[in-house]
């Protein structure tokens, strides 16, 4: 069942794809997902930095390939570690399967980054919400261009490894009761980790054929604090999103590095004095303090990578016992030591770099830039929109997520182009295309 596609009846055999391969249908889906529009849009998308600030730091598709690198390292490190039990070898994606599903994980992500994830769902949040990753299946669902009637066309496990919160928008919603009345601040709109509520028949598609208790425990939700989120994700969803975590925690710390957004002594107070003596950084601190502050990227580099080899051999497969299928109960864990060490280095640079001042000012001009161009095209559809938007906002009958859609799709540059060819006065041709 998990080679179905949603334009494929099941039990249709498909044909295969350049070779006669086991993995010729996650081939098939891995190429469509590195041709399609969504993925190119990601080099002009912002990852943690605005895009055109340096030639070095990381967009959302270079981070895409590094975590399919990661997570295809990740599965090879486990073939080797589990190489007498055949249950996990069986389950565990082909390296065609797990870069599928790593390199369209962000393919939904608006421009401006979570700055433009609040501002679209402030829009609509009472109309099945806007969230990044319910985006994503949105489009391999409906937008991508490979099949009129199902976007991306992919199969049933490329989406389920895609789909990192199995439930909808309304199920996990909790939305302060004083909603902010103003956009100067809309931090109230933040939206919960989740899939559109329009997905549900997607949801149900990529689910149908498991057990009855199975679908009811994975779509379930638990309380963490004020929110309700998802309580499980799949097998593949688990590696992917680990591979996303060391990428995060790694490669953006290397941008930090290497652009000097940060000083030795705030590493020493905020990484050195906050790990355990006896982990991976501790116990070759000289090499670290000298190599990562080095001026040399090539030193730098090396101990990037030496950190990258270091996190691989710590993933270990648990079962959860909890689930029939074993693409739902299998789960992957980083060692208690190992996990530790990655949360300090994540919160390095989500502390430095994500929050200091410079970076929030250039999201949240993002996102006023965001809401400003959803209210102009929303109001002025007829003039504004593109022919091809234009139709399907003339056929829809939720008009706001065409505008959403829309919006969500453009890159950086464009969103700032249509923004200022709309309202800055001396800007913009008739010559110029949208």
């Amino acid at each position: 069942m998990w080679t179905a596609r949603r334009s494929q009846p099941d039990g249709n055999e498909l044909s295969q794809f350049h070779s006669g391969a086991s993995d010729s249908a996650a081939q098939r889906d891995r190429a469509r997902i590195i041709h399609c529009e969504a993925f190119r849009r990601l080099q002009a998308k912002t990852q943690v930095l605005g895009v055109g600030e340096h030639d070095f730091y990381r967009t959302r598709l270079t981070h895409s390939l590094e975590v399919a690198q990661i997570g295809s390292g990740i599965c090879e490190q486990l073939r080797e570690r589990y190489a007498d039990n055949h249950h996990y070898l069986n389950w565990l994606p082909s390296m065609s399967q797990i870069e599928a599903i790593c390199l369209a994980h962000d393919i939904g992500h608006p421009p401006f980054g979570h700055g433009g994830e609040v501002a679209l769902n402030y829009y609509m949040h009472s109309m099945g919400g806007f969230e990044g990753n319910g985006q994503t299946l949105c489009i391999m669902a409906h937008l991508g261009e490979y099949s009129p009637m199902h976007g991306l066309d992919l199969t049933r496990r490329t989406m389920l490894g895609v789909l990192k919160y199995p439930v909808l928008h309304c199920e996990v919603a909790s939305y302060p009761i004083e909603l902010a009345e103003t956009t100067s601040n809309i931090d109230s709109y933040k939206p919960p980790k989740c899939i559109h509520d329009e997905d549900e028949t997607v949801l149900a598609w990529v689910l149908d054929g498991l057990p009855a208790e199975d679908i009811r425990l994975f779509r379930s939700t638990r309380q963490q604090g004020d929110k309700r989120k998802a309580a499980f994700k799949g097998f593949d969803t688990a590696i992917m999103e680990l591979a996303d975590d060391i990428s995060y925690g790694v490669h953006d710390l290397e941008d930090v590095l290497a652009l000097r957004l940060v000083t030795e002594r705030a590493w020493q107070d905020d990484v050195i004095s906050q790990l355990s003596g006896d982990d991976v950084i501790s116990r070759d601190l000289d090499f670290y303090n000298r190599t990562l502050f080095s001026e040399s990227s090539t030193e730098r580099k090396h101990a990037i990578s030496k950190l990258i080899r270091y996190f691989l051999p710590q993933i270990s497969i648990v079962a959860q016992k909890r689930f029939e299928t074993p693409l739902l109960d299998l789960q992957v864990q980083l060692s208690a030591e190992a996990q530790t060490t990655l949360q300090i280095l994540k919160d390095f640079v989500y502390k430095h770099v994500i929050r200091r001042p410079e970076v929030q000012t250039l999201e949240y001009k993002g996102q006023q830039l965001v809401l400003k161009l959803f209210a102009v095209l929303r109001d002025n559809p007829e003039r504004l929109l593109p022919p091809a938007v234009l139709k399907r906002y003339q056929q829809s009958e939720n008009k706001e997520r065409v505008i959403c859609d829309y919006v969500s799709g453009m890159t950086d540059s464009y969103a700032i182009k249509l923004y200022h060819k709309v309202f800055s006065p001396d800007m913009g041709s008739v010559f110029d295309r949208l």
